[in-house]
């Protein structure tokens, strides 16, 4: 009876000793669950506190600037008379070489990756690669483009230079975005397809292409609104920001918004209103982003809702 109750004895502290370890490590975890929820929290606060702060400079400092000689004149030296006219057209230029050039490329590699392309090593090298490429610093591609597209083809700093140059910048965004929503489509979609006599090519385009296109639009968004403004390879292209003539074709001279953004910064140093103009400039780069964003996500949902 005595081994017994010593033995009783021990089992409970045991268990006693137990459920306080248990009750430290559970307190322990709490605590550090709300450690990190707080760490989580205090980032995206800052990123937010950042983000107004910089959004208040801009309005601040570039809305006055806005007008419709602003946005209707052509540069100028004098501050009173600039305006960003032939940056706007440039820019809208750029887009329409950019954006069916990449949704072009970068579709029809994903589906060719994707749908046609064997499993192998050559695969994986392809698919590696263009990995990669999404981390390549964008004036490499300005170097790129400047070595074929300006002097080996000769196009020089022209608009269909720059949209080429900027295409294969945002292109690996485009083919691993396509990638993963044709990835995303059930096989099943396409077995039933095949099972109604359709070939390949037409379970891609009636099936799999409108069940996936609003994971590709997502990635076009992406695309065009980095490629509208990114300024490091329009710079390697020797793109200028001076007074030059309304581009009103492809093989045009052009400038951007990012590319005057860029030059009234720096000379901003010398005349203090070209830091005002700069701001403005970049309301009415956000605006544009905006609508195209606007725009482009309209579409996409409207082929979500139906597909």
């Amino acid at each position: 009876m005595a081994e017994l109750s010593v033995q009783s004895e021990v089992n409970k502290q045991t268990k006693y000793i137990n459920f306080e370890k248990v009750s430290k490590r559970m307190s322990f975890r709490i605590f550090l669950n709300n450690a990190v929820k707080i760490l989580f929290f205090l980032s995206t606060m800052f990123g937010f506190v950042v983000l107004l702060f910089l959004l208040y400079r801009i309005f601040a400092d570039g809305l006055g600037w806005i007008s419709i000689d602003f946005l209707t004149n052509k540069l100028s030296t004098l501050p009173e008379r600039a305006g960003i006219f032939g940056a706007i057209v440039g820019t809208i230029w750029l887009m329409v070489i950019v954006g069916p050039l990449t949704m072009l490329l970068g579709i029809g590699t994903a589906i060719y990756l994707e749908e046609y392309a064997k499993k192998g090593k050559v695969h994986s090298f392809i698919q590696t690669n263009i990995t990669n490429l999404a981390g390549v610093p964008s004036i490499v591609f300005g170097l790129l483009g400047l070595t074929i597209f300006v002097r080996m083809f000769g196009f020089g700093p022209s608009i269909i230079a720059g949209g080429m140059t900027m295409s294969l910048l945002v292109l690996p965004i485009v083919v691993v975005a396509a990638q993963e929503a044709i990835r995303s489509v059930p096989q099943h979609l396409r077995e039933a397809s095949y099972g109604m006599g359709a070939t390949k090519w037409q379970t891609i385009k009636n099936i799999v292409l409108p069940a996936s296109i609003a994971g590709i639009l997502t990635g076009v968004i992406l695309a065009l609104s980095r490629a509208i403004g990114e300024t490091a390879p329009l710079v390697a292209l020797g793109i200028p920001a001076l007074i030059i003539p309304i581009p009103g074709g492809v093989m045009d001279n052009f400038t951007v918004l990012p590319m005057q953004i860029y030059y009234w910064t720096i000379d901003s140093v010398l005349v203090d209103e070209y830091a005002q103009m700069a701001a403005a400039t970049i309301i009415v780069l956000l605006i544009i982003l905006f609508l195209m964003n606007s725009i482009a996500i309209i579409i996409r949902n409207k082929f979500q809702n139906r597909f």
